[in-house]
This record gives C-alpha cells, structure tokens and sequence, in this order.
C-alpha cells in the first residue's frame, strides 16, 4: 500500500506538468486514471524516439511521465463526451490539468462547474501564468514561463552578455512538484475547509519564488539591489566555480577555512596557496582572476574521480561533473535504488528513474509502464463507470472514445 492509497486522481494534462505532477501521486499509490483527447497527449509526438523514428506509443517523454496510470480517451468536446467525463469526476478525490482556462471553460469543465458536480473535488491546474491576471489567457509554454521571472536575467548567461534559455521544463517540473505538494495537503484537509478547492499554480510563480526571489528579496528589500547573472562561478565568495580537469569538469566549491585548509593539503600545499589574499572566502573572490588558474593547473593533473574522492576526503564540498551517460551509471544512485528496469509492450525492457523521494514505510516508484492509448477504456468505462458493452461500442464507432 502506498502513502496516497485511496486517493482517485484524473490526470487530464498534456506534456509534462500536469502528467508528472500526476505521476508523483500514482507513484506513492494513488489511482490515477489519465485522460487523453482521442489523438493523444501531445507528448506522444514530442519524442525523444528511439532511433529518432516518431511512434505514438514510443515517445520517451510520455513513457517517464506516466507510470502507473491507467490510460482511457475521451472527446470532452462532444455531449457525450463530456458527460462520460463528469462521470468520472464524481468517483474522482482530485482533476489535474493545465489547458489554458479559457479552454476548460469552453468544454464546461471549469474547478466552479467541477466543483458544482462534486463538492469534495480539488483541483490542480498548473499553467504557465495563472488562473488569474493580465496574462493567464496567454499561449505560453515551459520557457515562456521562466524567463518572464527574470530568473535568467539573474543565472543565464555571462555578464554583459546575452541571457541564455536553461533547461527544457525545468519550470513545468517545478509546477508539478507545488501542485502535488498543496494539491496532496488540500486533499487531507477537506475536513478543515469543507469541501474540494481550487490549487492555481503559475509555473512562472513558482520558478520566481524559487530561482529569483530567495536569491533577491533580502537584497532588494533592504539595498534596493539585485544580483545578476555572472556566468560562471559565485560572486561572492571563492572557489566556488566549475574547472576543466583532465578528464571533463569538477564543480569546485571550498568557502569555509576548514575547506581551504583541505584543498589546499590535497592539491600539497602550494606556496600560492598561502598569499594573505587568500585568507578568506570574500578576498579570494575578489582575487578570482589570480587563484582560479593556479587551481585549473592543478585540476589538468587529475581525473575528476580522483579530485573529488580525494577532496571530499579532506572535507571539501568537490564534486565531479557527471555527463548524462555518467550519471545512469552512477553507484550512489543504484544504491538507493534510483533506477528500476521496466518492460513496456512497444518499447520493451528499459530504465526508468525510480520515486523522487524517499519514504521507507511507503517506497513508491513506478512499476507499471505509460498506457497505450486507450488501453483501459474498456475496463474504465464498463466497470469503472457502469457503461454498457452495448453503449461503449456506440462512443467507439462515433469517435468519442
């Protein structure tokens, strides 16, 4: 039994908030029951393939984000369509989508209509910009949401320079994880409130609390100041940098007087090392331009392995930077059992990342792969929701299902 046992979820998203969002309850034992129009989550097209060939059921991005769901289509634009689809939000304890909401308007599935059919309903809805204000209408995507919080202004990019785009759906991974954080908190606490609730979270929101503001809000509050990008490395304190070393990169950070002392015993004492200048964390990154080459010259020396067992050794913070390739293989990983190996009917036996957080009592993790589309109609609709064979081959031969 998992933690969120009993839970039953509609996962009616596209892409990647809404459906990981909906993962991270399937993967700690919720029902999740995922929603597809008639042609697909658009992450079936999205890729990446194997052997970049497009297959619908063969899109890596939709295998990882919906593990553990039972997959069922439905045409909410047509009556038909819509009423099976109210029928399961009255079996359902939670709805979690991110279609712009002028969108669940048009198909008569807004939280206030939802809400209306089951008051015990919450409702997740993660879009870029809101539910609410100027710009919730919008188009806009994961990007769109990142860069209007000025996080790249402030991590993007060298100084004087261009900001630069940073990863793909790091701002839909970060609705996700608040949605289904307050999303779980609103179901356990209907008793409190009195019934379901709408959780509206803004991607760009949660990225500007996250990236820009704990980084901001204390200066500007108090200086009228804000930090900008410095591409790399940390303004105010030294080393505190990504160095080539002989085999790739290290991600050298050594503040604390007790992390220089260890760095400086490891790389054996260096003269260099002990100038004045270097006495504390402040002065050596005002001196970054001198200290970092001295340091590169040392890292060329070495593998990346070796600097950081050796420096962690001696109690710096110094880590190896992994390419992808390196991090699948990684031992601490498998250790705690971060990788699980699944069998899937199209793309057959591969890896998947396993529970992002830990709970000894209630593990989690995927064990079940991504739905075929429409894999479960059958067992969804006759039995979940009492259709008749009879009327499930009519929605089937009129598209609906």
């Amino acid at each position: 039994m998992g933690a969120l046992a009993g839970i039953k979820v509609i996962d009616f998203g596209q892409m990647v908030s809404a459906p990981f969002c909906a993962k991270l309850f399937s993967d700690y034992g919720a029902d999740v029951v995922k929603v597809e129009l008639p042609e697909g989550d658009a992450a079936r097209r999205a890729g990446p393939f194997p052997q970049d060939i497009p297959h619908p059921e063969k899109s890596g991005l939709f295998f990882i984000n919906n593990t553990n769901k039972r997959g069922i289509t439905c045409d909410v634009s047509s009556a038909a369509g819509r009423d099976l689809f109210l029928r399961l939000v009255d079996w359902a304890d939670v709805l979690i989508e991110n279609h712009r909401p002028g969108q669940m308007r048009a198909w008569g599935l807004d939280h206030e209509q939802l809400l209306q059919r089951n008051p015990a309903l919450v409702s997740i809805a993660i879009t870029p910009f809101g539910q609410t204000g100027p710009y919730s209408a919008w188009n806009g995507y994961d990007l769109n949401a990142y860069h209007l919080t000025g996080a790249s202004s402030r991590y993007c990019g060298r100084p004087g320079e261009m900001p630069l785009e940073h990863g793909t759906f790091s701002a839909d991974y970060f609705g996700a994880v608040a949605g289904a954080t307050w999303g779980a908190a609103a179901v356990y606490g209907r008793a409190q409130v009195g019934g379901g609730q709408l959780v509206d979270v803004s991607c760009a929101e949660a990225i500007a609390a996250a990236f820009t503001g704990g980084q901001n809000i204390g200066g500007v509050a108090q200086d009228g100041i804000y930090d900008k990008r410095t591409g790399v490395g940390m303004p105010q304190g030294a080393p505190a940098t990504i160095l080539p070393c002989r085999d790739g990169h290290v991600w050298m950070l050594t503040l604390e007087p007790g992390q220089w002392k260890g760095l400086k015993k490891v790389m054996g004492n260096p003269e260099w090392a002990d100038m004045e200048l270097f006495d504390d964390m402040f002065m050596r990154a005002q001196n970054a331009d001198i200290i970092y080459p001295f340091i590169e010259e040392w890292c060329m020396q070495h593998d990346k392995m070796e600097i950081m067992e050796k420096c962690q050794a001696a109690g710096c913070p110094i880590t190896a930077v992994f390419t992808v390739a390196e991090a699948a293989e990684q031992p601490h990983l498998k250790a705690r059992d971060y990788f699980v190996d699944m069998e899937h009917p199209e793309l057959g036996k591969l890896k998947n990342l396993g529970a992002p957080f830990k709970m000894p009592a209630s593990p989690g993790g995927p064990t079940a792969p991504a739905p075929l589309l429409g894999q479960h109609n059958a067992e969804v609709y006759t039995r979940l929701l009492g259709v008749t064979d009879t009327q499930f081959q009519q929605f089937q031969s009129e598209g609906i299902i």
